[in-house]
């Protein structure tokens, strides 16, 4: 598990115990001969916390959907193959994307709702830096990840 998977994991279970919300993130070990479907998957009775993240943690300022992304052994481009995901499921989607600009450089973080990843997707190369800013930001406290809302400033929740 990658560091920042393991940070967005422990930034949703902290909000989580924060607002006495009953949810639980978690990262499935990923076996050598099965589809990963996402990075973290989220559990909850409420709706709004039944959830499946893809995570991506990129140097630079732009993640490019064929860079940053892969094609499963169907030739199914990985974007493609989490939407269906979802639909099959009925967990809401959204890409954390961070942001790291070198040694010593503040890092940025972000949770895009899946329709603004799609919308994107369909329409551009990838995902800019400010493109990233107006989704939801995760804050941060010290070395962690804080979530302060999983709502972002359009009112969209994915």
């Amino acid at each position: 598990m990658s560091d920042f998977e393991r940070d967005v994991v422990q930034c949703l279970n902290r909000f989580f115990e924060e607002h006495r919300i009953r949810g639980f993130a978690y990262r499935l070990k990923q076996h050598k001969f099965s589809t990963q479907l996402v990075d973290v998957l989220v559990d909850s009775l409420d709706p709004r916390y039944y959830l499946a993240i893809e995570c991506k943690s990129i140097k630079g300022k732009k993640l490019y959907f064929t860079q940053h992304f892969h094609n499963n052994r169907d030739n199914v481009h990985q974007i493609d193959f989490i939407t269906t995901f979802l639909g099959r499921t009925g967990r809401r989607g959204y890409l954390a994307i961070e942001f790291r600009f070198g040694s010593g450089r503040t890092r940025e973080a972000y949770l895009v709702p899946w329709s603004r990843l799609l919308a994107l997707y369909r329409s551009t190369q990838g995902i800019g830096l400010e493109d990233a800013r107006g989704a939801i930001p995760l804050g941060r406290s010290g070395e962690a990840y804080v979530l302060g809302e999983l709502e972002d400033s359009t009112g969209d929740t994915g």
